[in-house]
């Protein structure tokens, strides 16, 4: 007999699970532990570490990974190439940025290329609007680069902008909060929840929020949605493809598409849309470095990744051929 549960948490060699009958909350979680590498098979085949907000079906042989539906991964902090999962099948990913100090707006389009990339709705959430003297300029700055992306503005203490986000928490959705340490995240899970699920930290002397998530976590809410929070994240690397960043940079894009040679590399060259732009102060230079950037950044795990799959395919074949004369040998036939 198959059942199938929900990570809710993942350590180091194990997992803490709900049965899908049983993610109302009351229920505590049951722990399953990996094998020795970490590893799951997936319906796929491959064989992944799994991560909050993965589904388990276990058997009689064991846990497996249901086939992720969305991911939100991140490049890993290692010289590996492999990348790291944040979340797994969620709907809608939070990209939370305060507004005190400044939001940062270079952050805000990398997290939303992440997202993009996940498969996720992104949805931009501004906190501590009660802090500032002027959030609505401070937002449609922030409107300005999250295109096609709701961006809500609120303020936890006050209530400001909660409704908006409550709306979101449909039954049977699935959300995930990332952002910088201090931009409140913890605090915006326990106002949604109605309770306190998370930890949250006092403000700093230099007006900064103290880091107080240190692992990922998913809350059942009452309504039937769920809730991850994550820890602060300081530099992500980009995992993308070339859509995600044509979504998150579409004006960009639009200019590149545009420009007189298809290998335009923007550095002078006649014909040049993006170069124009940036000559009247159509497209910002902050905005025009910020997409240059992550583009490189996302060409260079492509060819990180497709040279470990390289060598995976060489350790396999070498693996294949050491098999193929070991059985030779025992055979007694010669080899060809």
């Amino acid at each position: 007999m198959t059942d199938l549960f929900r990570v809710v948490r993942a350590d180091k060699g194990a997992v803490l699970v709900l049965p899908a009958d049983g993610l109302d909350g009351a229920h505590d979680p049951h722990r399953v532990t990996l094998d020795r590498d970490g590893l799951l098979a997936s319906e796929g085949g491959e064989r992944l570490v799994p991560t909050v907000g993965d589904w388990l079906h276990v058997d009689e042989t064991g846990p497996s990974l249901r086939r992720r539906t969305t991911a939100l991964v991140r490049d890993s902090a290692g010289a590996t190439s492999r990348v790291q999962a944040l979340a797994a099948n969620v709907d809608v990913v939070l990209v939370v940025e305060h507004l005190e100090p400044d939001p940062d707006l270079g952050r805000i389009e990398r997290l939303l290329t992440l997202a993009w990339r996940s498969g996720a709705t992104p949805v931009v959430v501004l906190t501590k609007a009660d802090l500032v003297p002027d959030p609505e300029g401070m937002t449609s700055e922030v409107e300005a680069v999250a295109l096609a992306v709701d961006v809500h503005t609120v303020s936890v203490p006050t209530g400001q902008g909660l409704d908006a986000l409550r709306a979101l928490l449909v039954p049977g959705a699935t959300l995930v909060a990332v952002g910088p340490s201090g931009a409140g995240k913890s605090t915006l899970v326990n106002a949604l929840a109605g309770r306190d699920v998370m930890e949250t930290g006092e403000r700093r002397a230099d007006g900064r929020g103290r880091h107080t998530t240190t692992h990922r976590e998913l809350v059942p809410l009452a309504g039937g949605a769920m809730l991850i929070d994550t820890p602060g994240i300081r530099g992500v690397g980009v995992v993308a493809d070339e859509d995600a960043l044509d979504t998150t940079f579409a004006d960009v894009a639009e200019l590149a598409a545009a420009c007189r040679f298809a290998d335009c590399h923007h550095a002078g060259e006649p014909g040049c849309a993006i170069r124009a732009a940036l000559d009247s102060g159509e497209l910002a230079e902050r905005r025009f470095d910020s997409w240059r950037r992550l583009a490189k950044e996302a060409a260079y795990q492509a060819r990180r990744s497709d040279a470990r799959l390289r060598a995976e395919e060489r350790d396999r074949w070498k693996k294949v051929t050491k098999e193929y004369q070991r059985g030779l040998r025992g055979s007694g036939r010669p080899r060809p």
